[in-house]
């Protein structure tokens, strides 16, 4: 998952961010490339969607990376270096923004690509250096208590569960929107019935309890809903790179914090656990956020979201096979409710015109 797309998390939710969708967003940034295309560029919807299931298949297996780790380090230590490495590839797109904005160039979109606008180089409309601070450290707030609920709990449940049940923030998302009077559409309503149903046959056992590992990752995905929301409403005045640059350094900080605090960090099991790590910070965090924003491009937002979803599906494939873990028929059938729970909350209703 982007962390910061909304709509999706990376793993980094995804904390990855976790990098899921901003349907509005990214349905103006659809718009305007909605136009006849150029030379060449038939073949480039097909690659786009390539691109996004490379980057759903690196933070589905993101999963499996994460709950290895814990074998070595502790879940704030391995988040604390993870998001440290993850803020790096962010530099480069901040630098390329401060260059765009000295050559009256355009300005970075929603899906963090350039809009068809201008941007003002009259500093005062960007935002103050206070405001900017204070909306990294949001946003990096929520990102670090989506990722440390999500990896705490994998401790205590499987890499595919994880990654089914924190799916469901795309469905929390637009629920979560009624306290800022948003309406969701009957098929959010759908979604989150199949959802429920999903999440019941997944986690819930015979004797009607959850385990501690599925409710702290469930927990977290509300986390990750909250992040989305926030972020939908901040990409619109900070740049996609500094916002993810002060977000990813907030919530390592944090992270760090936390692990000074109630773990043992020792230097032994951060090199033994180097593999997760590089491949959670670098390749999860930047190399498939940076593929999500290149695939965004011409791909239609209800597309993107649910390929986005499938993140779920390489999470439970990536336990089996790394992992040797397995799912009942019955968490199957859940799996299975959940992801379509994901997908068809992402359909729009086509309205019948009236006859006469």
């Amino acid at each position: 998952m982007s962390q910061i797309e909304p709509g999706h998390t990376d793993g980094s939710r995804r904390a990855h961010e976790p990098e899921h969708t901003n349907e509005a967003a990214l349905a103006s940034e659809s718009a305007r490339h909605s136009g006849p295309e150029g030379p060449g560029e038939h073949g480039k919807p097909l690659v786009s969607e390539s691109l996004l299931l490379l980057a759903s298949a690196i933070w589905g297996f993101a999963f499996v990376a994460q709950r290895v780790a814990m074998d070595h380090i502790g879940p704030f230590t391995f988040n604390a270096v993870r998001f440290a490495l993850g803020s790096l590839p962010m530099l480069p797109l901040i630098a390329l923004a401060r260059r765009r904005r000295a050559d009256g160039g355009f300005t970075a979109s929603a899906t963090g690509r350039p809009s068809n606008r201008s941007l003002p180089r009259d500093a005062s409309t960007r935002p103050p250096l206070r405001s900017l601070l204070l909306s990294g450290l949001a946003a990096g707030a929520l990102l670090y208590g989506g990722a440390s609920l999500q990896q705490f709990g994998i401790v205590y449940t499987t890499a595919g569960k994880a990654g089914f049940i924190t799916g469901l923030y795309v469905i929390i998302v637009p629920i979560l929107g009624l306290l800022w009077k948003m309406r969701p559409k009957a098929t959010a309503w759908a979604g989150a019935a199949l959802g429920i149903v999903g999440l019941f046959l997944l986690s819930v056992t015979e004797q009607f309890t959850i385990g501690l590992g599925d409710s702290l990752v469930l927990a977290g995905a509300f986390f990750w809903a909250g992040h989305v929301i926030l972020v939908g409403s901040l990409i619109k005045r900070i740049d996609v790179g500094t916002l993810a640059f002060l977000q990813f350094t907030t919530c390592a900080v944090l992270s760090f914090l936390t692990a000074l605090a109630v773990e043992d960090i020792r230097m032994d099991g951060i090199i033994a656990a180097a593999g997760p790590i590089l491949y959670g910070g670098l390749i999860s965090v930047g190399i498939a956020y940076t593929l999500q924003l290149i695939g965004q491009r011409r791909t239609p937002p209800a597309h993107a979201a649910i390929i986005l979803g499938l993140e779920a599906v390489f999470a439970a494939v990536g336990g089996w096979a790394v992992l040797d873990e397995t799912l009942s028929s019955r968490a199957l059938v859940g799996c299975a409710l959940m992801l379509a729970g994901v997908i068809v909350s992402q359909l729009r209703l086509q309205r019948r015109p009236r006859a006469g």
